[in-house]
């Protein structure tokens, strides 16, 4: 009975070291085929990070930028901020954390129209232009499509922000 016990215990210890020399032989043979084919999984790339903590609402400017290297791969290193000129300028929509990489979603242009501040909203259509006062009801950037409450009528029209802030409506 005794000599049993043993000779089932030699052959559980058999296989525990049968099953760590495979895995060792696996992971050798994954390491090699790595090297062969010299592919790597991460490459180290810089990427534009805060050196202090940029709350929502705030303008980044690129004095409060630096560099920073990190192993990712490069498929995944294009969803985040690269340049300085990629993030100079914009407000951060999220909180940017010192010394961590910029998502570029966590970024946008600065809001030209803001919401409930008067903006001149214009009305073009060949050598005829109109202007009126309205009120938006959302803030944008340039180029964003918008509502704004007409003052005198209290109509809402849908309109597009132009770069020097005034809004286009009318357009289809």
């Amino acid at each position: 009975m005794i000599a049993m016990k043993r000779a089932q215990g030699n052959d559980i210890k058999a296989r525990s070291r049968f099953r760590r020399a495979a895995l060792a032989a696996a992971a050798v043979a994954g390491f090699a085929t790595a090297a062969v084919s010299g592919a790597s999984a991460t490459d180290r790339i810089a990427f534009v990070v805060p050196s202090a903590t940029v709350y929502p609402g705030q303008v980044v400017s690129n004095v409060a930028l630096v560099e920073k290297k990190f192993y990712i791969s490069a498929p995944a290193a294009q969803q985040y901020v690269l340049s300085v000129d990629q993030a100079d300028g914009k407000v951060a929509r999220k909180t940017l954390i010192a010394g961590k990489p910029i998502l570029v979603a966590a970024l946008s242009e600065p809001s030209l129209v803001k919401r409930g501040e008067p903006v001149t909203m214009v009305f073009s259509t060949g050598v005829m232009t109109i202007t009126a006062v309205g009120i938006p009801l959302e803030s944008g950037a340039a180029g964003d499509f918008i509502k704004v409450r007409n003052s005198d009528s209290g109509v809402i029209v849908p309109g597009t922000i132009l770069a020097d802030g005034r809004v286009q409506v009318g357009m289809r």
